[in-house]
């Protein structure tokens, strides 16, 4: 899924029109054999995972003509995810289906289009995700509108798709199962439209128009089965209960508090209303999680992380070793002030793999960058030769985290750096597991004994001075 032009036209070659013309399958007896195949133009991986609740089925392989197929000796009917990374979008079977797919990595979303046997369901919920897609492009000033006039205009459109919706259910006649991700495709992102409309109004223009809102605007909210697990990893719905939660868990009080603690107070608001809305033990664990990973990816500071994993380690029940929350908070425990600094392997610029102790020769800060935010490693660079003038005590050693090591060199002779030590991360996992690393803005400041002085600090902070003195 990717954000795509609605109005792009698709130009299929002819050899793949006359396979769309004949792919139907037909099926006797009472199995539950369904087919999976198709081509991918230009592909960027040379497989194509099929996936459900983010659980890979299977890995099949591109064959020399980049065409792929596998047969399913039983499948459950249900909604599952095909991925040629790192792309990945929606298909679903119902009994014996047989389906195949056009793609072309350039234009992933917009290339897509289905044929055979239970085909034309998976048209539209492409077709229903195209015009959502275009549909929040229009949406950028409709934000701004007064209320009457912004209720018109996502009234006018949700009417469309209504529409829509009617006339491809009568047409095609699809099953009670696809039915709930076929309405969910049209009633989630309107949904999330209300839901983000009196925060985004208030942002851009400063009215607060809760007051003008009529008794039964989030009426919508009581007919929702927020703990419907076939529901869990449908983006539509997972969307709309984050800026649903984010809505009626905010914080009214804002000059109360400094932004971190706001940050805190809301997303602990959060845990606790998701906690009690949410019965389905699953889908629960997922929706924690997702707020757990959004706040830690935002927020680090070590106070407020320990408070806040304390309440989510209350309501979660999901233990598994792919818990990247459980992760994240081992790390954090790690990175108390006077602990040393847990051991990670790096990269220098002539491809020798080093370990993080043997650069730590005196008080060091390491900070990190990724070629994809050009603004901001600019700026930290630019920042930190500020600093070696000022701090000549300590050793700044600038760490690149994309996954491209080439890319960085290349990087590395476009700008230039003057005197500060670069290095690139070997291996992601290992950093984020190990210094809790989700995002380029992080900081730390080690002391030359290498025990930590300060593993949650932002050389942008006003106060990050403080702790080099």
């Amino acid at each position: 899924m990717k954000e795509v032009p609605f109005y792009k036209i698709i130009l299929l070659p002819a050899i793949l029109l006359s396979l769309l013309t004949s792919c139907k399958k037909e099926f006797s007896g009472d199995n539950y054999v369904a087919y999976f195949g198709g081509e991918v133009s230009n592909p960027t991986s040379p497989y194509v995972l099929f996936c459900k609740n983010n659980v890979v089925i299977d890995s099949i392989p591109l064959n020399k003509d980049n065409t792929f197929s596998i047969k399913f000796d039983s499948l459950t009917p249900g909604l599952y995810t095909f991925k040629n990374e790192p792309e990945y979008q929606y298909v679903y079977f119902d009994k014996n289906d047989s389906i195949k797919v056009h793609i072309d990595s350039k234009d992933f979303d917009g290339s897509i289009n289905f044929c055979g046997r239970g085909d034309q369901k998976n048209n539209y919920l492409m077709d229903m995700y195209l015009r959502n897609e275009k549909d929040k492009n229009d949406m950028f000033e409709v934000f701004d509108f007064g209320f009457d006039k912004f209720n018109s205009f996502i009234n006018k459109t949700n009417k469309a798709n209504q529409k829509f919706y009617e006339s491809k259910k009568e047409e095609i006649k699809w099953s009670e199962g696809f039915d709930l991700y076929a309405k969910g495709i049209v009633n989630f992102p309107n949904y999330t439209k209300k839901e983000i409309y009196p925060m985004i109004h208030k942002m851009r223009t400063g009215e607060d128009v809760t007051s003008k809102l009529p008794k039964n605007y989030y009426a919508f909210r009581k007919d929702i089965d927020y703990s419907n697990e076939a529901l869990a990893e449908f983006s539509p719905f997972v969307m709309y209960l984050d800026h649903m939660l984010n809505n009626v868990g905010a914080v009214n009080y804002h000059n109360h508090f400094t932004d971190v603690d706001l940050a805190l107070k809301t997303n602990i608001n959060k845990l606790n209303i998701a906690d009690t809305l949410i019965k389905n033990e699953r889908v629960r664990n997922i929706v924690l999680n997702n707020i757990a990973l959004k706040y830690l990816l935002e927020d680090q500071n070590m106070v407020n992380n320990q408070e806040f994993l304390k309440t989510y380690h209350k309501y979660s029940t999901d233990t598994s070793k792919r818990n990247e929350i459980l992760k994240i908070g081992n790390a954090i425990q790690l990175l108390n002030v006077g602990k040393k600094l847990p051991e990670v392997q790096l990269l220098t610029p002539d491809g020798k793999t080093i370990s993080s102790n043997t650069v730590i020769t005196q008080n060091t800060v390491f900070f990190f960058w990724s070629e994809k935010l050009t603004s901001h490693l600019l700026a930290a660079h630019k920042k930190v030769m500020d600093f070696k003038t000022k701090y000549p005590n300590y050793n700044f050693i600038a760490i690149n985290l994309d996954e491209d090591s080439d890319k960085w060199k290349k990087a590395l002779k476009k700008y230039n750096f003057g005197s500060i030590t670069e290095l690139h991360c070997a291996n992601f996992e290992d950093i984020k597991n190990k210094w809790a690393i989700t995002k380029v803005h992080r900081t730390l400041i080690i002391n030359s004994n290498k025990t930590i002085k300060n593993g949650f600090t932002n050389m942008f902070d006003v106060h990050f001075e403080d702790d080099l003195k």
